[in-house]
Parts: C-alpha cells; sequence; structure tokens
C-alpha cells in the first residue's frame, strides 16, 4: 500500500488523523501530513477509513 494526499484540497478537518494517526498528522495550518507513505499491513484498515471518511477527498491509495 502506498499513500498520496493532495495538500492543495485539503479541508483541515482532522477526519484523517482520528481515523489512522500512526499515518496521518496535520501541519500547522490544518492540511494533511502523511507520516508513513507505506504504512504496514497491520494499519492497511485504518488508512482506507480515512481515505473513505475524508471529506474533501483528498487521500488515495494505491
Amino acid at each position: 500500500m502506498r499513500v498520496h494526499v493532495d495538500c492543495s484540497r485539503c479541508m483541515a478537518s482532522g477526519a484523517c488523523m482520528a481515523h489512522a494517526p500512526d499515518v496521518f498528522d496535520q501541519a500547522e495550518d490544518g492540511t494533511v501530513v502523511v507520516l508513513l507513505p507505506e504504512p504496514p499491513e497491520h494499519l492497511h484498515a485504518q488508512v482506507e477509513e480515512a481515505a473513505a471518511a475524508c471529506p474533501a477527498n483528498v487521500i488515495t491509495i494505491e
């Protein structure tokens, strides 16, 4: 799994952090920061939940 985000469209809702705090964080302006672009398998379900919960739909997974 590889995680990508389009930071230019991020709404800074924090939904990604709520679902996968080990993978996502927020910058000072509130926009998403990916801590683990290739998260370990045990975090995959959380990343998928975070992507589904993102109101701006900026998280993509390969």
